[in-house]
């Protein structure tokens, strides 16, 4: 950077003046002010952008990462069910040829446990309709009366009229 002391300012701000004109130079001064300003903000617009450009960078580098672990992970994963899902067809062929009499006690009981989900789930649905049902539903006035709730909304307005301090009692003023 250029090393401006006291003393340079002073001998540029002489040889300003005696060149420019004791007229002028207020003009000068001002609009030289305003340039340095410009060139300020551009200077922190442009570090600002390029920032910004290494911070996408970074998170694109980031993005590629994740998504690399991620499809690692998935063909791992796919990798092990495939394994399993053999290993489990092999013994299910095994089994099959051992004993085919008890096969078909194994469908209906695989066919009752699906029976008791399906029903369990059924029930499930039915608790959670009515649940969400009580929720959301709206009480009926007659009960509002009968135990002294809200029958209608106030608004925000009509809530601060209602409460108000001395409205109701008296309508003059202090003054």
């Amino acid at each position: 950077m250029i090393d401006l002391g006291l003393s340079k300012l002073a001998i540029i701000g002489v040889v300003a003046l005696i060149v420019i004109g004791p007229e002028k130079l207020p003009k000068v001064a001002r609009m030289a002010g305003t340039l340095y300003g410009r060139a300020q903000r551009y200077l922190h617009d442009v570090k600002s952008e390029v920032s910004r450009e290494i911070e996408l960078d970074e998170l694109r580098n980031l993005h590629k990462e994740v998504h690399e672990s991620a499809q690692s992970f998935k063909d791992e994963v796919e990798q092990s069910m495939s394994s399993h899902v053999d290993e489990v067809e092999a013994l299910w062929d095994g089994r099959e040829h051992v004993s085919s009499s008890s096969s078909s006690s194994s469908t209906y009981s695989s066919g009752m446990s699906s029976f008791v989900s399906t029903a369990d789930i059924e029930r499930k649905a039915r608790d959670f309709r009515r649940k969400k049902l009580v929720r959301t539903s709206s009480v009926p006035a007659w009960y509002k009366h009968r135990t002294n709730g809200k029958t209608h909304v106030l608004s925000g307005a009509a809530r601060v009229r209602k409460f108000r301090p001395g409205s109701s009692k008296s309508k003059t003023s202090f003054f």
